[in-house]
This record gives structure tokens, sequence and C-alpha cells, in this order.
């Protein structure tokens, strides 16, 4: 069976040297200015997740080149990524701007942080208007595999941030 690097063949040199084992300093002073991201999981049975995160830019924290600290913040209560990461602790992030085409990725191994830990007992919560719902149930450090920007192809393609384009086509969304 032919895998889709054999069949659309190699990225360029260009895109295979931004992908890095750590967050170089434009990936991390992204992060910095990011609001939102969304987090990736997967169990060991295969089951995924795609869960939103958000806070005011900051929200989660840089450590250092190789960690990342990401807050979880009062919700749904669903817990379905961090039901994944206790059997899979791996995850993928995907940060975005708004008005900004371009985002950024980081990969890797986290542990979870929860109320007794040190470093949890240490840590704030970033939101634009906490209500009496709001509380920091618990934190993950993430330990980067890789790290890179992304190209704003999907972005553009999408007009993601043409807000008027946007409300030409969405109808009378109700969910």
């Amino acid at each position: 069976m032919n895998n889709a690097q054999e069949i659309f063949g190699e990225p360029a040199n260009g895109t295979k040297k931004k992908v890095r084992p750590y967050m170089v300093e434009q990936v991390q002073d992204f992060i910095k200015k990011s609001p939102f991201l969304v987090m990736a999981s997967c169990n060991v049975q295969g089951h995924s997740d795609a869960s939103p995160r958000g806070g005011k830019p900051g929200f989660v924290k840089v450590i250092d080149e190789k960690h990342l600290v990401i807050p979880d913040i009062s919700g749904n209560k669903l817990f379905q990524s961090y039901e994944n990461i206790e059997t899979n602790p791996y995850i993928g992030l995907i940060f975005f701007i708004p008005g900004i085409d371009r985002t950024v990725r980081v990969n890797g191994k986290v542990k979870m942080l929860r109320k007794g830990d040190s470093e949890f007992d240490k840590l704030t919560m970033d939101v634009y208007m906490p209500d009496y719902n709001e509380s920091l149930l618990q934190a993950l450090i993430l330990e980067v595999v890789e790290s890179y920007s992304h190209c704003p192809r999907a972005l553009t393609y999408s007009k993601l941030w043409d807000t008027p384009a946007i409300n030409k086509n969405r109808g009378n969304l109700l969910i």
C-alpha cells in the first residue's frame, strides 16, 4: 500500500526545515499572542477528539522552547480530551489569532496538573469575562515533540476572517 508521500511527493526542503523538535522564537511569540487553539487527542482505541480552548492572548503559558502550560477552565465537563490523555499522552495543538491567516502547530506529550501539584498552584486563569462558573480545574504541561508555523492556505481558501463573506453564506444557522 502506498503512503501519501509516495503518492503525492515530498514537501519542499523549506517546509521540512521549519518542523523542529522545539519552538523557535516566532512560534513562541505567536502562542503568547493567541487567544484561541484547537486541541486534538486520541485514546489507545483510536477514538479522537478536537476541543476548542480560549482565553486572553497568552492564556497558554510558554515556559521555554520545549514546554507549554495549557489551562483547563471549567466548561461543559465532558472531558473527552482528558479521558483520551489518560491512555495516550500525545496531543496536537493549532493556535489561531483572529485576522491573521497563519497558524502555529505544536505536537507533544503532556502530563496533567491538578490541585495540590506545586506547578498547578502557581497558575492563573486568563479569560475576558469570568463568571461564577469559571474556575481553573486542571492544566496540561506539554513537552514539545515538534512545532512549526503553518501556511495561510486553508484560512485564505475559507475566508475565515472575512466576516461579510461568511455572513453572506451562512444562512439561518441554528445548532
